[in-house]
């Protein structure tokens, strides 16, 4: 797509890949919450495993609402075209990213030696589906932010329309990964 397509759309339309994103969003919106209403109805159902989730699930849940913020930053330095910045917040978020998906391997950890297994009961079958689920679409994050990382220490720092709205793309998306996380966590307390 060149710049001319880029930027003709006004501030009163969305741009297609923007369209695309949030079309996809909503489909990822509709699964999790087909999820979390199938757990709903099964715990009614009986013969439910009560346990207590980790508490590593809710210091995870600070890695990644640090991580959103350290890419708004990423962006806000892009913008700015502060380069080590830009680039330092990106590393950042990143390496918090991968933390996330690490402490919730750790967490299911926890989960198994306190007894309650992928297939002791369902209760623990859906924690580790829906947020299994949850990690791989962070893993999708950390794909996009790799190909971000790329564009941002091969490229030089200059905020064309393209290139921000390719970070604005990735940006989104993380803060929804991280909103949707933040649904879950409180899902999972009040149901748990």
């Amino acid at each position: 797509m060149n710049t001319t397509t880029t930027s003709s759309y006004s501030s009163n339309k969305i741009h297609p890949l923007k369209l695309t994103l949030w079309v996809g969003i909503g489909s990822i919106i509709m699964m999790f919450a087909s999820l979390t209403s199938a757990f709903v109805v099964r715990r009614a159902a009986g013969n439910w495993y009560e346990f207590k989730l980790p508490d590593l699930f809710f210091i995870n849940t600070l890695v990644l609402l640090l991580s959103s913020i350290t890419l708004q930053m990423s962006y806000k330095a892009f913008k700015r075209s502060a380069a080590v910045p830009y680039r330092r917040w990106m590393v950042a978020t990143f390496i918090l990213g991968w933390l996330f998906v690490l402490l919730q391997y750790q967490g299911w950890m926890l989960m198994t030696a306190a007894g309650a297994t992928f297939t002791i009961n369902p209760s623990s079958s859906f924690i580790y589906l829906i947020s299994g689920v949850h990690a791989a679409h962070v893993l999708g994050g950390i794909v996009a932010l790799v190909v971000a990382m790329v564009f941002a220490f091969r490229l030089p720092v200059k905020p064309t329309p393209r290139r921000l709205m390719r970070f604005e793309l990735v940006l989104q998306y993380w803060h929804f990964v991280d909103i949707l996380w933040i649904y879950l966590i409180i899902f999972f307390a009040l149901y748990l």
